[in-house]
């Protein structure tokens, strides 16, 4: 066997079959039980197979990258090893792969964390630690199904742990929405005064859902002190990863460690011991027999498969087939019962759970039946903190009273908390603090651990998800532009068309015509000025339609036909003109509305000044996006309730998120105020804390009427209409159909008994 310097002690054997190298640190309490480990797997396996013998040389890396890579150069170049086991971090292994691959030694890498590429890289290298990834996931599935939504992620702080594992189950955790409160590392050689510390902080807040990735030996110096800090008892929850685990590795395990270091408080073997354990039986049974190295013996360790102390040992693409079942224990005192297992890939199988609430009942510290909540809400001598902003715009929303040394808030966003808080399954001490800053340097301040909640009119806006967290919205989400109206009817040219519809215009100019025509065809033999020229004719025709409208003083009628048609239609003529008058005059007596600045774009154009609400988001907003100031739309409602004479609504609603209650990324209360807020809004209690804030800013505005539905159209004449269009027709039909000479009119030479002129 090596010695801690490399130096090598001989042992005297006829039929040594080749020798395995190692590369470990002695220093650290891991490469300690490595090395036992690996001496043990040696005398094991030569014992076994009488007709081998394999040597074991280990050589000590000190934790230093350059002196593992030396290490390995000596035991290739000088002592002519066909493989080398470790080293145990990454920093270590990749410079050992580069020796190994160009002296064509196989490595087999203890390290938890290999890159994909690294295979690729350095053929020679072998990845005989499994991927954590799937046992990562299967944590996160656990937490998932008791419906935890925070957790605290204690680690020893190692590389393999701080590059590999942490960061696989951070992202197991966060794909299934789970947030880590707090990473807490540890040395491994903590001392119990830091230890407590660092409990003692992880005890005064509020999450009770710890996950546990550290040796066995500081995993047990932990559990120790948190039990005399009573924090093992109810309403605690405690996960561990299998790197705490007590390995089943012979009882000589322990003599053997315990004559090899006797200063070493605890002799139970662990997971690195169980992992060396494994490599180096891998490694051995690939040599044995004594033929092959290089190229060959690498084929041999990749396509080798036994059953080892971590379960079967199988390499596919030179890396150790990840487990995919794993068994979930329940820790109770000094023994253990199953619970059930998780499998990535079997959802079918009889026996298997996948991330769901199949598990068997767990018995939690202190015994309680049901799943513990995960975290610890507010007491009465520790209430929840919360934010309220004073520089709000509309005190009708949220208004901070001073009296003296007294402080009172009250307003919507206020009473809308207050029912939420009533709706919660358990109480919920809290304390109001007013808060003076932007509604930005508000929010902030959860993250900065100043506050535990804010509560106001804060809007939820996409940047500040980076420091906090929002309930459902509960005022209606939208940023609305309010502008100064004006008259619709102002700087109207066209107003006096106004009155009538289109269609109605265009029946009044054809009657008339009509009319005009038909009293010019019946009078052009009896009047020589109703002859003449075409053009002459069709002047004076036009004349006879349009001049009903506007005179009652015209030129002698000769026929009574034409007397006739002309009587109905002065009448008709009259009831037009009283009702066009009547219906302008209303026009220009209601006021109707219209706003001043149509949409953005004309803001833009016309280099308009805008507002915006003090402390409010807008501003940044607007630079960022739209460069105009609008109102949120719960303040624009508001707004237009005290001062819809002189103001209204403008252009589309650009949708923003509303406002919400804020709390931590990943607060438990997140999830139950947001259930709570929502059982307000349905019970209509919602409504009602919002029409009651309404009300008191209620605008008695006068009612005007549609523009359209103001203006008259010919369905309001269409009698009068056919009655003189009828009359008009009869007559014109009589004179060209009826009439054979002139028994029916008036002779020229006939003086009438009066004069009747024209309208």
């Amino acid at each position: 066997m090596a010695t801690a310097d490399g130096g090598i002690d001989s042992i005297e054997k006829a039929d040594v079959k080749g020798s395995i190298g190692a590369i470990l640190d002695y220093s650290s309490r891991i490469g300690k039980e490595e090395k036992v480990a690996m001496e043990m797997a040696i005398e094991e396996f030569n014992s076994q197979y009488s007709n081998q013998h394999i040597d074991l040389l280990i050589n000590d890396s000190q934790g230093e990258p350059i002196q593992a890579a030396l290490a390995a150069r000596e035991l290739v170049y000088r002592h002519r090893v066909k493989a080398i086991l470790g080293p145990q971090s990454w920093e270590e292994a990749s410079l050992v792969a580069e020796v190994g691959s160009q002296a064509y030694t196989p490595i087999l890498s203890l390290a938890y964390t290999t890159p994909q590429w690294a295979t690729e890289r350095w053929p020679f290298l072998i990845q005989a630690s499994a991927d954590q990834s799937a046992q990562m996931k299967a944590i996160a599935a656990v937490i998932e199904s008791q419906d935890w939504h925070r957790v605290t992620v204690v680690y020893e702080d190692i590389p393999s742990s701080t590059t590999g594992a942490v960061l696989q189950l951070s992202e197991a955790l966060k794909d299934v929405g789970i947030e880590i409160g707090h990473l807490l590392p540890l040395p491994p050689l903590s001392s119990s005064s830091s230890l407590v510390e660092e409990l003692q902080s992880l005890k005064e807040g509020q999450c009770r859902v710890f996950v546990v990735h550290t040796s066995l030996q500081l995993g047990v110096h932990l559990f120790e002190t948190a039990k005399k800090m009573e924090m093992m008892k109810e309403g605690y929850i405690w996960i561990i990863t299998d790197t705490i685990s007590i390995q089943d590795i012979p009882g000589r395990f322990r003599r053997k460690f315990i004559s090899e270091h006797p200063d070493e408080e605890k002799n139970e073997p662990g997971i690195y011991a169980a992992k060396a354990y494994d490599a180096t039986w891998a490694a051995a049974l690939a040599m044995k027999g004594g033929r092959g190295t290089g190229q060959q013996l690498l084929e041999k360790i990749s396509n080798g498969q036994f059953d080892g102390l971590t379960g079967k040992i199988q390499f596919s693409d030179q890396k150790l087939a990840p487990a995919h079942i794993f068994q979930i224990i329940n820790v109770v005192g000094k023994s253990d019962r199953e619970l059930g297992f998780w499998s990535e890939t079997s959802e079918e199988e009889s026996g298997f759970w996948r991330d769901r609430r199949a598990l068997a009942q767990v018995v939690w510290p202190g015994g309680p039946r049901n799943t513990p909540r995960g975290w610890t809400p507010p007491t009465d001598e520790k209430p929840l903190n919360i934010g309220v902003p004073i520089g709000s715009t509309f005190k009708q929303f949220v208004e901070v009273i001073q009296d003296g040394n007294n402080i009172s808030f009250k307003g919507f966003s206020i009473n809308v908390f207050n029912a939420t808080v009533e709706r919660l399954p358990y109480a919920l001490p809290h304390k109001l603090y007013a808060f003076s800053g932007t509604y930005d340097e508000l929010v902030r301040q959860i993250y900065l651990k100043k506050f535990d909640a804010v509560v106001g009119d804060v809007a939820i806006v996409a940047k500040r998800f980076e420091h906090a967290e929002f309930t459902q919205p509960y005022a209606e989400p939208g940023l609305q532009m309010i502008t100064t109206v004006r008259s619709k009817s102002s700087n109207k040219a066209w107003l006096f068309m106004k009155p009538f519809t289109r269609a109605m215009w265009i029946l009044i100019t054809f009657i008339n015509v009509y009319n005009g025509f038909v009293v010019w065809l019946i009078e052009r033999n009896h009047c020589n000025e109703l002859k003449g020229s075409v053009l002459n004719q069709i002047g004076t025709l036009l004349w006879l339609a349009f001049s009903t409208l506007f005179s009652l003083h015209g030129e002698k009628l000769h026929s009574n036909l034409s007397r006739m048609a002309m009587v109905v239609w002065l009448f008709v003529a009259l009831v037009i003109t009283q009702s066009y008058t009547a219906n302008l005059t209303s026009m220009l007596t209601v006021q109707q509305l219209e706003p001043t600045v149509a949409d953005i774009e004309t803001l833009k154009s016309s280099n308009s000044m805008i507002g915006y609400c003090r402390g409010s988001f807008v501003s940044a907003y607007l630079k960022d996006v739209l460069a105009a100031a609008f109102l949120e739309a719960p303040f624009a409602k508001l707004f237009l309730a005290k001062y819809c004479k002189s103001f209204m609504a403008a252009g589309p609603s650009y949708k923003v998120g509303g406002f919400g209650f804020v709390f931590p990324r990943g607060s438990p209360l997140l999830h139950d105020v947001s259930e709570a807020l929502l059982n307000v809004s349905e019970s209509g209690k919602l409504r009602e804390l919002e029409n009651s804030m309404l009300s008191s800013e209620k605008c008695e505005d006068a009612e005007t009427e549609d523009d359209e539905t103001s203006r008259l159209s010919p369905s309001s004449f269409w009698v009068l209409f056919i009655i003189t269009g009828g009359t008009s027709t009869f007559s014109l039909l009589f004179i060209c159909f009826i009439a054979t000479g002139p028994s029916m009119i008036l002779p020229l030479n006939t003086k009438p008994s009066g004069d009747f002129s024209l309208l």
